[in-house]
């Protein structure tokens, strides 16, 4: 879980076939893919980048913090989030849940939501779906990027910083949601490798690039890198539900521009088996 990246999908003007493909996202450094394709990370402990908090700086982060969040709420792109989840998204919100009452969010790779707009619009879209959506309980963070002063900020916001950097690898023992827009393919990989299982896989809500986009990539760049680290998004396309995110404006498109829901429900054992995770 090293590195976020956006992956931009404009076709270029001057061929129908155009990409422009995973640059590293504000914040992040990327890691190199390793000959196996899928990152083996163990989980290890993580303390913030710097050990010393300004309580300017953090009086400063929070007007930030909350410009972002009341723009966001007051935004057409908002309001259309928010009805495609009370029209589409939450019939299979309900089925995940079943049982339960509502379900943890786990946000990776959101960068420096100090340093940069698209971190602190994305975290704000997240905390407006808690306080509008009961089916969302907790929220933990993680990003090796953060700061002292952002994970203060995250906390004081009712976010829990993980202590822990997992590379995405967090077993969904419970419905969960996993908010990660413009995340590396191989994190997204990580997740799912970690829950290619069919009662676990059933128990993920993901927002994030859309996978469609990641196979019509791979179907036009033979040699993409991303294939490397994509096995399991690839062979997951069979059994996932996908809505995408509509921006609606300009104002957000940096922000999250291809992104979708997933939800993932395999039918039957066989179909894990394409793919030796």
């Amino acid at each position: 879980m090293e590195a976020s990246e956006k992956t931009l999908t404009i076709a270029d003007d001057t061929t129908k076939e155009g990409w422009t493909v995973v640059l590293p996202r504000h914040g992040k450094q990327r890691r190199k893919p390793t000959k196996q394709g899928v990152l083996e990370e163990k989980q290890e402990p993580w303390t913030p980048t710097d050990s010393q908090t300004d309580p300017s700086k953090e009086a400063r982060l929070m007007q930030k913090m909350k410009r972002s969040i009341d723009r966001i709420e007051s935004s057409e792109f908002y309001h259309t989030f928010r009805d495609q989840i009370q029209t589409s998204i939450v019939y299979y919100i309900n089925m995940l849940l079943g049982s339960e009452i509502n379900m943890q969010m786990v946000i990776y790779g959101i960068g420096s939501i100090e340093m940069y707009e698209i971190p602190r619009l994305q975290l704000s879209l997240a905390l407006l779906m808690r306080k509008d959506f009961g089916w969302i309980g907790n929220i933990e963070v993680f990003d090796p990027v953060l700061s002292a002063t952002e994970s203060r900020i995250l906390e004081a916001l009712g976010c829990s910083v993980m202590s822990i950097n997992e590379h995405g690898r967090r077993e969904a023992l419970k419905p969960t949601l996993f908010f990660m827009p413009h995340c590396e393919a191989e994190l997204y990989n990580n997740l799912l490798q970690a829950n290619w299982k069919l009662d676990l896989l059933k128990n993920i809500v993901l927002i994030g690039n859309s996978f469609e986009t990641y196979e019509q990539h791979a179907s036009l760049c033979k040699n993409s890198p991303i294939l490397n680290s994509s096995g399991n998004i690839f062979a997951a396309r069979g059994f996932t539900k996908a809505f995408r995110i509509q921006i609606v404006s300009d104002d957000y498109y940096f922000a999250f521009h291809d992104s979708s829901w997933h939800f993932f429900n395999p039918g039957l054992e066989s179909e894990l088996q394409f793919i030796n995770p």
